[in-house]
């Protein structure tokens, strides 16, 4: 597996898949074709069919501008290599195209084309949590530390500067008010959230304030504000909102905080490694359940849980999203994506509460469940996998098509 450092990118939001990527993939294009006069972009399958309400298009014309660029929409040809498909295309003052180049956003932020991965070479020889548990039994050590012993010492200022991020999107998006842009005009819940669990008392207020911090990311994160994938864009706010409420109540160390990051990384890893992250490839299990479970296993991990209990706990976060479709309203990491990053931090708190009563012995193994969300997601018809044309986007498209007043 390649370093945790793929797991966690700092960037511009709304989507890792749809406006990091092809920007950094265009930028990859330009460096190839100084020489270009113009661009132009053909957009495949998901990246077709939602790209404009993920801000795709200002993504690659902002990296390649001041050469004019046109993009071609196509939401009804899927590549085979994945849903994700798109085709830059370098075009001469004379008209002539001077190169061309099919490259894949595979979840995350990262890229491929025909087999060639960009990242960095593999750091960890382990691939599953059976073998990390083993290991770790083995060596009478815990989950982060097989992170340190396979990364690069530097790891740690990486991680540190992930969290300052995560800080600050939660900060940020507490402080903001108004509509988010979009034709949905949705309106901003957490800094009315944050205010309203100031009044309130006990496990009701702590709840609401994990509510409002996810919220306050995941908002910054449809604004376009700069987040940290954990692991995607839409899935960004639920392991900062777990990490923030576990410090503001129990006052961990920053160095306590990058144990769980390094943990919590692991866990995003292996399912990016084995299955998948991507909501184009199998649905917003991958994306909202993979942050699940690497919250999950992070307070875990504070909280004192043995190997075995963050493995369940990370297990639970995952299982209980199974089956989790994709299909954000108008195209926009806005709606249900917003108020899932809030549901997902709190059961991930859930996770590790029941993990913590158990001696973290139990029937189905991560890896088991992992293996089955994989094989879900594929099973998952294309409408529900981010291209907007069913669940609650076909719902409410249908609602706003009959409304005279729309």
């Amino acid at each position: 597996m390649y370093s945790i450092r793929e797991i966690y990118r700092i960037g511009r939001g709304p989507s890792s898949s749809h406006t990091m990527a092809p920007g950094r993939a265009a930028a990859i294009f330009r460096e190839k074709h100084p020489e270009a006069a113009s661009f132009r972009i053909t957009l495949y399958g998901s990246l077709g069919a939602t790209g404009k309400g993920h801000l795709t298009d200002d993504a690659v014309t902002s990296v390649l501008a001041p050469a004019p660029v046109q993009i071609i929409w196509k939401p009804d040809t899927v590549l085979p290599a994945h849903p994700n498909g798109m085709t830059f295309e370098a075009v001469s003052g004379e008209g002539a195209i001077t190169g061309t180049w099919t490259v894949y956003s595979i979840g995350g932020g990262a890229l491929a084309d025909d087999g060639t991965v960009f990242r960095p070479p593999r750091v960890y020889d382990l691939t599953a949590m059976e073998e990390i548990l083993n290991w770790c039994e083995k060596n009478g050590r815990n989950i982060w530390e097989y992170v340190s012993d396979r990364e690069d010492p530097d790891i740690w200022n990486y991680l540190e500067d992930v969290w300052k991020v995560m800080v600050h999107s939660i900060t940020a998006g507490l402080e903001a008010e108004g509509s988010l842009p979009g034709r949905l005009k949705l309106r901003r819940k957490a800094a009315s959230y944050h205010i309203k669990a100031q009044s309130l008392k006990g496990s009701l207020k702590r709840r609401s304030l994990v509510f409002a911090y996810a919220l306050a990311a995941a908002e910054e994160n449809a604004a376009g504000g700069t987040v940290v994938t954990a692991p995607t864009c839409g899935s960004c706010g639920v392991l900062p909102a777990v990490l923030h409420y576990i410090r503001s109540f129990h006052k961990f160390t920053t160095q306590k905080i990058l144990r769980a990051l390094a943990t919590a990384g692991l866990v995003g890893n292996l399912v990016k490694h084995n299955a998948s992250i991507s909501g184009a490839e199998v649905g917003c299990q991958g994306e909202i359940g993979t942050a699940c479970a690497m919250a999950a296993a992070a307070a875990m991990q504070l909280f004192g849980g043995t190997p075995l209990q963050v493995e369940y706990a990370a297990e639970m976060g995952l299982e209980h999203h199974l089956g989790l479709t994709c299909d954000p309203v108008a195209g926009l990491v806005q709606v249900p994506c917003i108020e899932r990053n809030a549901f997902a931090a709190s059961r991930a708190l859930d996770a590790n509460t029941f993990a913590m009563l158990s001696d973290g012995r139990h029937r189905v193994s991560f890896d088991q469940v992992v293996l089955t969300m994989k094989q879900t997601g594929h099973d998952l018809p294309s409408l529900y996998k981010e291209t907007s044309g069913g669940g609650l986007a076909a719902t409410l498209q249908q609602r706003d098509d009959s409304d005279p007043l729309g």
